[in-house]
């Protein structure tokens, strides 16, 4: 991306990231969409209390494998075959312990950690048994991760893409299957999304046998190497920070919803759904924007930086300002599709907030591009820190302004998050843009 026209290289770069994330976040929707249609309110806010926590954990898995594909990409790049396989049979034997250790964990640990989320009692149970399910399941993620992983160091982003397809697909069959015809209920639809993420992890694991005869293993290959593990566990670190720091104040905004009672936890959690699709192509944006310029600053061509910027910049707010519209004049239908007809309350409540967060969705967009600009310079504590800023004002916001305003309170705690981040990020981003590029 050093030459040639920059805006069709940023958004071609874009697209099969938002494709990629979306096809994960249709998991986490087709479950409540299904649960809340076919089961009911309880059912969904159950869902809802028990996303904050299975995010974190499944985005800590992501982060820490997305610091290990950067280092098998430079025994990739390099040529160096035998210390790329020892990377990841490293990868794969520390990476399953930490996982198996996640595991128990979470079955053990659940139902606390539910209730110290003043989850409410009416719907403990279920949201129990739904995350003690998704737990078990944790497993295959770790391996679809590390394999989807490992196909995209060496330059692979389809296959794995495809499967995350396949696997999303069979998600919402299995999801109808197991709760409208079997009437499985909760456990229903948290089994389906396990059985779908066993079969993505499947498949990766096929193709890399059938498709890479260099990555199959004999049993002296497979080994466990001390001094690639330490490289490793240095370059996962600051990934898995920057992955879970978002879903630990999810988690915590969570405990500010809970007490509000079941129609309002079932609401967030609709309304959570539509933000996330609405931000993750802000985030792909960004993202984008963040290879575009690492790639120019390697090859020191400024001006490029700052055009691409520039483009960056005018592809998110041009994508906010549609979704704005959108989500405005359509969050009744948005809220309606998660629940049906069988939750007024909850439909009211969900519009309140979708509307008040309309208006702000072109805060998330700068707070985004400037975060990849800093991240294509290499600036990657600075992300996290400005992250952090974010999730402390939109928690402590959220716990102060909820009892008083319900869920607009959330959508109100959530500019004032998106403010702070920009008032630390946008004195270092002025600075850096003066002087160095």
């Amino acid at each position: 991306m050093t030459t040639g026209p920059i805006t069709p290289q940023i958004i071609h770069f874009t697209i099969p990231l938002i494709i990629g994330n979306f096809c994960m976040l249709t998991y986490n929707a087709t479950d409540s969409i299904i649960v809340g249609r076919f089961i009911g309110a309880n059912a969904l806010a159950a869902v809802g209390a028990a996303g904050p926590i299975m995010n974190i954990v499944l985005f800590l898995i992501v982060g820490i494998c997305l610091g290990m594909s950067v280092l098998m990409g430079n025994f990739f790049g390099a040529g160096d075959i035998e210390k790329l396989k020892r990377e990841i049979s490293t990868a794969l034997i520390a990476g399953s312990v930490f996982t198996l250790a996640i595991v128990i964990l979470g079955l053990t640990f659940s139902h606390v950690i539910l209730k110290l989320l003043h989850t409410p009692a009416e719907i403990l149970d279920d949201a129990t048994l739904f995350l003690r399910i998704i737990f078990v399941g944790m497993i295959f993620t770790f391996i679809y991760s590390i394999y989807a992983s490992t196909l995209r160091s060496m330059g692979n982003s389809r296959a794995s893409l495809y499967f995350l397809i396949a696997s999303a697909l069979l998600n919402v069959i299995l999801d109808l299957l197991f709760v409208a015809v079997f009437k499985l209920g909760i456990a229903g639809a948290a089994c389906a999304t396990v059985i779908a993420e066993a079969l993505s992890a499947l498949f990766c694991i096929i193709y890399v046998r059938k498709r890479i005869p260099f990555l199959r293993y004999t049993r002296h290959e497979f080994v466990f190497d001390r001094s690639l593990l330490r490289d490793t566990i240095k370059y996962s670190t600051t990934t898995a920070m920057q992955q879970i720091t978002l879903h630990i104040g999810k988690l915590l905004v969570q405990g500010a919803v809970n007490p509000l009672g079941v129609f309002s936890i079932a609401a967030f959690n609709a309304v959570n759904k539509v933000d996330d699709f609405v931000m993750v192509a802000q985030q792909n944006i960004a993202h984008a924007t963040t290879g575009f310029i690492a790639q120019n600053k390697g090859g020191e061509k400024i001006d490029r930086i700052r055009k691409g910027f520039y483009t960056g910049v005018k592809i998110e707010l041009i994508y906010s300002l549609a979704m704005m519209v959108i989500i405005y004049f359509f969050c009744g239908q948005f809220v309606t599709g998660f629940v049906g007809n069988k939750g007024t309350k909850v439909v009211d409540s969900g519009v309140q907030y979708l509307k008040i967060m309309s208006f702000l969705y072109l805060l998330p967009a700068l707070t985004n591009i400037i975060q990849g600009y800093f991240r294509g310079l290499g600036r990657m504590k600075m992300t996290l820190i400005c992250t952090s800023t974010q999730v402390v004002g939109r928690v402590v916001s959220a716990y102060l302004l909820a009892p008083y305003l319900g869920l607009k309170g959330i959508a109100w705690a959530c500019m004032i998050g998106w403010l702070c981040m920009l008032a630390y990020e946008l004195p270092p981003f002025i600075k850096t843009w003066k002087g160095k590029t």
